[in-house]
């Protein structure tokens, strides 16, 4: 058995992120056949919201091309957060690395930290892949690893999350992040 690659996860974060925005009724379709004939039935994969963000950024900062396309960074400068249970600022200091491949596709890898309105600080690891495919829509997804502190917040570490992103710009030099749990 292969180990999961990003892809894999980049596909499962896009499955379960498009299921986020199905009708509860669309959601719960009759499982369609085993594709290997097994008799397990399929169960997709269901999601329920987290929090969301809007991250503030500062301007992006070319770090050259490489052998994999051409690198970039940029810097997280603050923001806020909120969702059912929790609520905070993002922290200045974290950044989003980028990867522009060949082929047009954006890999973004962000690492920041959230602290919550009672002081816990929780770290974000944002992994996206962003397309946007000559004509059709723009396609950005996400896995997300959060990291809480033992505590209120330790059910945090408990779960696989997935994302979308959508730029505020022109209005905020932002991103706007929504979380979701796989449940």
């Amino acid at each position: 058995m292969t180990q999961p690659t990003r892809r894999h996860w980049l596909l499962g974060a896009a499955a379960a992120a498009t299921t986020a925005t199905l009708p509860a009724q669309a959601q719960q379709a009759p499982s369609p056949a085993s594709p290997l004939g097994t008799d397990v039935p399929m169960v997709f994969p269901r999601t329920e919201f987290v929090y969301e963000s809007i991250v503030d950024i500062a301007d992006m900062v070319n770090m050259g091309t490489g052998p994999l396309g051409e690198r970039r960074i940029v810097p997280i400068t603050g923001g806020e957060f909120a969702g059912p249970g929790i609520k905070g600022v993002v922290l200045p200091g974290g950044a989003d690395r980028q990867l522009v491949r060949q082929d047009g596709a954006r890999l973004l890898d962000a690492l920041y930290e959230l602290k919550t309105d009672d002081g816990v600080v929780v770290t974000v690891h944002n992994q996206v892949l962003v397309r946007t495919p000559q004509g059709e829509p723009r396609y950005a997804a996400s896995h997300i690893r959060l990291s809480a502190p033992n505590g209120k917040y330790g059910w945090l570490n408990d779960c696989v999350y997935t994302g979308t992103l959508d730029s505020l710009r022109p209005k905020r030099n932002a991103v706007l992040i929504r979380v979701f749990r796989i449940i």
